[in-house]
């Protein structure tokens, strides 16, 4: 590999992008704009939960289920109806997610020992949401029944029956259950595919429909120095992005790494190998523009987001499409942005994901490698 060669072709590659301000433009505003709003806009925790109450017993007791359960941090009492037959305007119209139904003869019931049935009516429309509001709402109804029954004992003059297992919950890694957490690294991986695979995707295709390939065939180039040529300076704006990304996540969400950044480095830039090897691949062989990005879209960007784990849990999809996430390097690298981000695990665990990502760069440099030779470079 000639040096002076490979440093021609890099400064073309660069001359063309500092020409073309769109190219930038998908470089640097696009990451930004995807932590900002990705950051403030999307968020998987349940929490004021919009909440109707229909209370038919209107006693202390029930006033003081109601008062209890405005005042936990996952439920906002919107409105106190008259008749559960408004339940259906506020589900229908999304004015209210959740509505609790208090009988007329709730109070009674309690004071006599007997059961007093709570109706909880909740908008299922969203499948995820609906099943977060009921866990709210079974811990809720549970402490409320536990607060019952230690009032009723300490009337009688009994003490109170404490369970036989006592469950202290520890949460490691993300011990406030906030999913920017883990959104904001996971969006490093979509970051790298859209700024290194889909704009890697254009390059050797632009050179097809330009007709500029023929020349570049006529040189003294080889299929290697025109890879290298092609991908270093999207290796380099990939990986600034990826370290604004960071910068970002740290300053508007103070998100810093637990782990090694030195690790986080040598990850990323494996993850970067893949990418820029994915987009060349799929440039050499579209040799279309409009082929490769529509391209790159489906092979690249929408399997990261969708197959990686970032979010939706892959161990809920079906078992063949499980599967089918061991072809997605995402996968691996957003395991690699848990460890180093949340759990602050080491090169003994994250080395096994950093050998997969190392073997499939290695894989589509030598496919790419190989069409390069059959079109005679």
């Amino acid at each position: 590999m000639n040096p002076i060669r490979l440093k021609a072709i890099v400064r073309k590659e660069f001359y063309h992008l500092i020409r073309d301000y769109r190219s930038l433009y998908l470089a640097f505003a696009i990451p930004l704009l995807l932590i900002i709003l990705f950051g403030y806009a999307l968020s998987l925790d349940v929490d004021l939960i919009k909440t109707v109450v229909a209370d038919y017993d209107k006693t202390p007791l029930s006033r003081e289920l109601t008062e209890k359960l405005g005042a936990s941090t996952y439920f906002d009492i919107v409105a106190a109806i008259d008749s559960s037959k408004q339940v259906s305007d506020y589900l229908d119209t999304e004015k209210a997610s959740v509505a609790v139904i208090v009988p007329p003869d709730f109070m009674k019931r309690i004071k006599a020992g007997r059961e007093a049935q709570l109706q909880v009516i909740i908008d299922g429309s969203d499948p995820v949401f609906a099943g977060a509001v009921r866990g709210y709402v079974n811990a809720f109804v549970e402490a409320y029944n536990s607060r019952l029954l230690a009032s009723f004992l300490n009337r009688q003059g009994m003490a109170l029956i404490h369970p036989p297992v006592d469950g202290r919950v520890r949460v490691w890694f993300n011990e406030d259950l906030e999913s920017r957490n883990f959104i904001i690294p996971g969006l490093i991986a979509i970051i790298i595919m859209i700024v290194g695979a889909m704009l890697t995707a254009l390059v050797i295709a632009r050179e097809f429909e330009a007709g500029t390939m023929e020349t570049i065939k006529s040189l003294p180039v080889s299929a290697g120095e025109l890879l290298l040529g092609k991908a270093i300076p999207y290796f380099f704006i990939t990986l600034a992005n990826v370290l604004i990304a960071m910068l970002l996540g740290q300053v508007l969400f103070g998100i810093t790494l637990k782990g090694s950044f030195w690790l986080m480095l040598a990850g990323t830039s494996l993850y970067l190998i893949c990418a820029l090897s994915l987009g060349l691949l799929i440039s050499t062989a579209a040799k279309s523009q409009l082929m490769a990005n529509q391209a790159a879209v489906m092979i690249t960007y929408l399997p990261s987001l969708l197959l990686s784990n970032f979010v939706f849990p892959i161990i809920n999809m079906p078992a063949l499409l499980q599967y089918f996430t061991y072809l997605v390097p995402a996968r691996y690298y957003i395991d690699i942005l848990a460890g180093v981000y949340l759990r602050s695990t080491g090169l003994s665990y994250l080395g096994h994901d950093m050998a997969v990502l190392g073997g499939m760069g290695t894989l589509m440099i030598v496919l790419n490698y190989i069409l390069l030779k059959k079109e005679g470079l």
